[in-house]
């Protein structure tokens, strides 16, 4: 299964990575009713941290963001936002071996994303460190031009020198003499 192809499908709701049930029953290549029905009979395995019903604010950033062309795409049903846990759980559920492959893929997917969080947040925190450095540096360098431009200028008049008398360059010319007449 490609990873990219999963990691498009992770969306940020409430504050958590998840995945949406017509998303992920396409990705099982079951019908989301399906996967929905196999969800309500075994409820129990999936509390709020698991799994959450979206309402309709969360419905209308969903479909603003294009991730699905337009509520009718739902067919009048609210999707429900699996994370990380919940996916992991639905192999559980769905007891085919491509559910299980499928799950085996999605978690990667979720475990490539924290690495790259956390590759950002180093790097952001390496960046600020570098920032605040600079800009100390910066700031010194900005006083010690204004103290030079606050200090009063000697009027300075431009010497012209003169050029040093150069010899002529080329062939000499006999002298001419005068002729008696």
């Amino acid at each position: 299964m490609d990873l990219m192809i999963i990691q498009k499908n992770i969306f940020e709701i409430r504050g958590q990575r998840v995945m949406l049930d017509f998303q992920l029953a396409q990705l099982y290549n079951v019908e989301t009713r399906i996967l929905k029905q196999a969800v309500k009979r075994n409820l129990y395995r999936f509390p709020p941290d698991f799994m959450f019903e979206l309402n309709k604010d969360e419905v209308e950033k969903v479909v603003s963001q294009i991730v699905i062309p337009s509520k009718k795409h739902l067919g009048g049903a609210i999707p429900l936002a699996f994370t990380e846990h919940g996916v992991a759980m639905l192999s559980s559920v769905l007891k085919s071996k491509r559910a299980v492959e499928v799950n085996i893929s999605i978690v990667r997917a979720f475990i490539l994303l924290k690495q790259y969080n956390n590759n950002f947040r180093f790097l952001q925190k390496r960046i600020d460190e570098l920032e605040n450095k600079f800009n100390t540096k910066i700031e010194n360098i900005n006083e010690v031009i204004e103290l030079l431009l606050a200090q009063p200028q000697p009027e300075l008049e431009p010497k012209v020198k003169k050029a040093p008398k150069r010899k002529m360059i080329g062939f000499k010319l006999p002298k001419k003499t005068k002729r008696k007449s």
